[in-house]
């Protein structure tokens, strides 16, 4: 994907070369990792994120607690305990372990689903504001990506402005 980008650029400067210095080209460049980190709409996506799965993850660390404790237990009193006790203790162990793992499975997909769908809106609402700055502006080209970039050519700070003040 960056070799795409830095040939899109390469085409672009040789582009203007021949176009001659008449026409200056405007390029831009957003750091996205800073945008889905520190935007307005990346932080209320986060904080709706853990308000919705909170309960979950408690219910999760709880199992996590009592089958640490059934172990505990096990490991103390399993030599005293009657062949039974101990037998279904275990059995109380292994089924508390296997629908803890099954629940921990299903909340790190369902968790990673509702964090696409949420990235997902948020980067629409980046582009969206990145296309409005770069026809206010008169960019000719504003890359998402770059190995280097200059902080002159820089626009992250203008699109988490722009994303902060969008309602």
């Amino acid at each position: 994907m960056k070799r795409i980008y830095a040939g899109l650029v390469a085409m672009v400067l040789a582009a203007s070369a021949s176009i001659g210095c008449a026409d200056e080209i405007k390029i831009g460049i957003v750091n996205t990792e800073r945008v889905l980190r520190e935007s307005a709409p990346a932080i209320a996506a986060q904080k709706r994120i853990e308000k919705e799965f909170a309960a979950r993850d408690q219910n999760l660390q709880k199992m996590a607690k009592q089958a640490k404790d059934l172990q505990a237990q096990l490991d103390k009193e399993g030599m005293t305990m009657s062949d039974s006790d101990r037998a279904a203790k275990e059995r109380d162990l292994a089924n508390l372990s296997r629908d803890f793992q099954r629940m921990q499975r299903e909340f790190r997909e369902d968790l990673n689903l509702r964090k696409n769908e949420e990235l997902a809106t948020v980067i629409e609402k980046a582009n969206k504001a990145i296309t409005s700055i770069a026809q206010s502006e008169k960019y000719d080209l504003i890359l998402q990506e770059a190995v280097y970039r200059s902080p002159k050519i820089d626009i992250t700070d203008k699109v988490i402005k722009a994303l902060a003040n969008e309602k």
